[in-house]
């Protein structure tokens, strides 16, 4: 499965993890030692949120937009790709926007 057959649904965006960082003094650490970024992507955008009276709350964040969310945020999505780490979040989950496009 390719990442561009999922569309999230809702409020839900899908989020390209970014690549770990090597430490500055040249340690290698191995993979499961290194913390996770907590940043990433936004490569698909739900509609948006229904409220109460059943209007579309519209997206804050946009494709392509550089995100920052929380350690335990959102769920891993497997794909085809090997190096490249999807998760699928609510946007309540993402704390703030690094970078717009």
């Amino acid at each position: 499965m390719s990442y561009e057959n999922i569309k999230p649904l809702g409020n839900r965006v899908l989020v390209k993890r970014s690549k770990a960082q090597t430490s500055k003094g040249g340690i290698l650490l191995p993979e499961t030692a290194q913390e996770k970024p907590k940043q990433g992507q936004v490569v698909a955008v739900g509609p948006g949120k229904m409220d109460d009276e059943g209007n579309l709350l519209a997206m804050h964040v946009h494709v392509g937009d550089i995100v920052l969310f929380g350690a335990y945020a959102g769920t891993e999505v497997k794909t085809e790709e090997r190096d490249v780490e999807y998760l699928i979040m609510a946007e309540d989950e993402i704390l703030g926007i690094l970078a717009t496009v």
